[in-house]
This record gives structure tokens, sequence and C-alpha cells, in this order.
């Protein structure tokens, strides 16, 4: 589905420091996209690819802050939304996802 490369290609990050904390919130973001769409197959379409790179991006940076803050420096700090429209958008969840029947 989505490489570890393509993830830190996304965050633009080229060294190896961050690897396993990488690694462990892609496999999440993989598994967690995985139960909503069992049958996705081998042919992922970009929008659910981009949002599990996303997903998983967002779930390693608000690890270094529980309260969702973010320090950058001069600037000030920065806060992490828990909760992002625009992954919700390409992943069809949330808001987003249609109807249900039950």
């Amino acid at each position: 589905m989505v490489t570890l490369a393509d993830l830190k290609n996304d965050l633009g990050l080229d060294d190896s420091r961050d690897d396993e904390a990488l690694q462990a919130n892609l496999d999440a973001a993989v598994a967690f996209v995985e139960r909503i769409y069992p049958d996705l197959g081998d042919e992922v379409p970009a929008d659910i690819k981009l949002g599990t790179i996303r997903l998983a991006g967002r779930w390693f940076t608000r690890r270094r802050s529980p309260d969702g803050l973010v320090t950058m420096g001069d600037l000030g700090a920065a806060r992490i939304p828990s909760i992002d429209p625009d992954i919700e958008r390409l992943l069809r969840i949330g808001r987003f996802r249609g109807p249900v029947f039950a």
C-alpha cells in the first residue's frame, strides 16, 4: 500500500533516526485504513494512499505533543488539531463518510 519512504518523503525527512516510530505510525495507519476498506486489493486509489500517509504523519507529529502544541522556535507554538478535515475527506471518514443503513 504505502512505504516508509513514502511517509518520509511526505514529511520531508531524509535521516533514519525516527524510522522505528515512523514505521509504527505507518503500520497503524495502514491497519486502520485496511479495516475501513477491506476490499482495496492491490490497486489503492491515490486519495486513499495520500490519506493514509497524511494520517500516519499526523499521528507521528502529535506523539511529540500530547496537548496538541508544537514549539516552532521564535515563531511561538502551533496547534496540531486532533481532527483534520482534509484527511477525513481523503479517507472518506468522519463527517465525510457516506450514509450508513443498519
